[in-house]
């Protein structure tokens, strides 16, 4: 299968419309890309894998996970492309993440969220600016973005065999060049 990125993003628009949505399926592709790079990996292939992650969020909540494989398959994609969409969520699917790319999807999902909603409460609104530290001060505020589950962020950095604080700069570093997408910066 050839990565066709518009293709993609028509499938993702026919099941998903609500702008955070986007916006989240946005970073997860900017994350996958770049630690695709970093992995010398195919940042095209990882990038739609990130894309399409939570195709099935909109329409089938309860089949979160289930349902997006399926339609993937059906519109052409290859398993380990489904595969890897089941495994974000292995939790619910019982898909352990066991490829490099499984595993980077499970780590980035929620991380994109926290790194977003730290960037929020910036006066700059920016990831321009905010570091490591400043993040790490909001893991341990529980109150703080209380729907980010930080022990999937924990675990996929330890399948990942990397540092948090590594984890979270990449994926900073991944997200910054697209904040203006993302409905950050000033």
């Amino acid at each position: 299968m050839k990565a066709d990125r518009n293709k993609a993003w028509e499938l993702l628009l026919e099941h998903n419309r609500e702008d955070m949505h986007l916006k989240h399926a946005l970073a997860v592709e900017a994350a996958m890309r770049h630690f695709a790079t970093l992995a010398g990996e195919d940042p095209d292939l990882w990038g739609l894998v990130g894309l399409l992650h939570d195709i099935d969020w909109e329409e089938a909540p309860e089949e979160h996970a289930k349902k997006g494989p399926e339609w993937l398959r059906q519109a052409g994609y290859d398993e380990a492309f489904c595969r890897a969409v089941s495994s974000h969520a292995w939790e619910y699917t019982g898909t352990r993440p066991e490829s490099l790319m499984e595993k980077t999807l499970y780590a980035v999902d929620e991380l994109t969220g926290l790194l977003t909603a730290a960037a929020l409460v910036r006066p700059s609104r920016s990831l321009a600016d905010l570091e490591v530290r400043s993040v790490m001060k909001k893991w341990k505020d529980k109150a703080f973005a209380r729907g980010v589950n930080r022990e999937v962020i924990q675990r996929g950095a330890e399948l990942l065999e990397k540092p948090l604080e590594w984890l979270i700069q990449e994926t900073l570093e991944a997200l910054r060049p697209i904040e203006r997408e993302l409905g950050l910066g000033s």
